[in-house]
């Protein structure tokens, strides 16, 4: 890496000969796609291999080509693809993905005589069964240049890759499936290859962050047919594109405020019964039945106390406080504010308290005013509706509607309190509120 940095200049013109060459001919020298794994495991607990994620290791020089490349193609694709793709995009982000389920279910239970079934999607190594010649096809129809369609395919085909645990490595193993994990254009070959994985019924929607996949079926009169069906059109495009549904891990979450509930019948994916859960640990953050968020603040508060003990024996070794306010920041105010768009607005009085105590112990810890949690949720809700605003592609860009004076957005009407609270009603009042104080100045 630092002879790369150290003799760009004189280096430069070779490497984009050399790329130039590449792209033309639709092939990836073997040598730039060669890697090495080294398996990460995704818990602490490892039980099987399945526990472990495979890492993929390649040249500095491939990575540098897969970011000109990635550039490439997503300059050439429509904005508005894939709309409820929520990663690797500009302005997206797991608040977007949460704040948009939470709506779409909220928005639905204002009418009588609804609910909702959410449908939490597990697939089995998602990133290791893509198939390069359907990613060639599904590129190619995306209007995408014949020879990048080409170079990718070459670049997922005959990849060689030596596993390495520790000082120990494994013999070498030539595969033509799969992305590997780690490069940089594997997740962004992951959202083409998914692209076309969309709701068939409009009471239906599926939001996507990655391989993270959700299926929001909006019952009425006790009718689940579209539902049931949509499940099953996603177990055939699965089948179609190798991806493999791993059941034991798809759960199933049932959002009902009726007063008379209904027996639910058990949903089923290839003859295994979905496990139906009270509550589910969504893109880091706990989605309970009710959508009350004590689960998820009762979560948060558990992980950062532990890191105020550190916090104060860091103070005890004399750390100055702004090395004190560094470490607040980035391991104690980052997990209170995670994905603090999509929850805050909704927790209860009692929730936010146990979370405000957090901040006024790590004040007194560091000796300097800390903005409060209020504070940091309003301004975070000005900042993403004004990007939602700049951004028409956004899902969610339709529902910020100036009204004809032009001086202020229409708000959302709501009869119940819970979708009075969520982030959007909630965003649009503080917009007009901000618009209201430009005014008075």
């Amino acid at each position: 890496m630092c002879v790369i940095r150290d003799c760009a200049a004189e280096l430069a013109g070779v490497f984009t000969d050399i790329f130039n060459l590449s792209l033309l001919q639709g092939s990836v020298p073997t040598c730039l796609k060669t890697s090495i794994i080294v398996p990460v495991p995704k818990q602490s607990v490892v039980v099987s291999l399945n526990d472990y994620r495979p890492i993929a290791l390649t040249s500095v020089v491939m990575k540098c080509f897969e970011r000109l490349v990635l550039d490439h193609i997503k300059a050439g694709l429509p904005s508005t693809l894939d709309p409820f793709q929520f990663a690797y995009r500009r302005n997206r982000s797991t608040d977007d993905a949460i704040s948009i389920a939470v709506h779409t279910v909220l928005s639905h239970l204002e009418r009588q005589g609804t609910y909702a079934r959410l449908l939490f999607v597990d697939y089995s190594s998602a990133f290791n069964t893509i198939l390069p010649d359907r990613l060639f096809l599904k590129m190619t129809n995306l209007g995408i240049h014949q020879k990048i369609c080409l170079w990718v395919r070459n670049f997922l085909t005959d990849r060689p890759q030596t596993v390495r645990m520790g000082p120990y490595y494994s013999s070498t193993l030539v595969l033509s499936t799969g992305a590997p994990q780690g490069c940089v254009l594997s997740p962004f070959l992951y959202s083409l290859y998914t692209f076309d994985c969309t709701p068939l019924y409009k009471s239906n929607t599926i939001i996507k962050f990655a391989d993270d996949t959700t299926v929001v079926g909006l019952i009425s009169e006790n009718d689940e047919t579209a539902y049931r069906k949509e499940v099953q059109g996603l177990i055939q495009w699965c089948k179609e594109n190798n991806l493999m549904l791993n059941t034991k891990k798809t759960k199933e979450l049932i959002i009902d405020f009726r007063r008379k509930k209904s027996v639910f019948l058990p949903l089923h994916i290839n003859g295994e019964e979905v496990e139906r859960v009270g509550s589910f640990k969504y893109l880091g953050i706990y989605i309970s039945e009710d959508l009350s968020w004590t689960a998820n603040i009762n979560m948060v508060v558990r992980k950062v106390q532990g890191r105020l003990y550190f916090l104060r024996m860091l103070r005890g070794l004399n750390l100055s406080q702004h090395l004190l306010l560094s470490y607040y920041h980035s391991t104690i105010e980052s997990v209170l504010t995670y994905s603090i768009l999509s929850w805050y607005g909704s927790s209860s009085e009692t929730d936010k308290k146990a979370l405000q105590r957090i901040i006024k112990i790590a004040q007194n810890v560091i000796g300097l005013q800390l903005p409060t949690l209020d504070e940091i949720f309003t301004s975070r809700t000005l900042k993403k509706s004004h990007n939602i605003l700049r951004d028409p592609t956004h899902p969610a860009h339709n529902f910020f509607e100036l009204l004809p004076s032009g001086r202020r957005y229409r708000t959302m009407k709501t009869r119940t309190t819970r979708l009075l609270n969520s982030f959007y009603p909630r965003a649009l009042i503080a917009l007009n509120n901000d618009l209201r104080a430009s005014c008075k100045k």
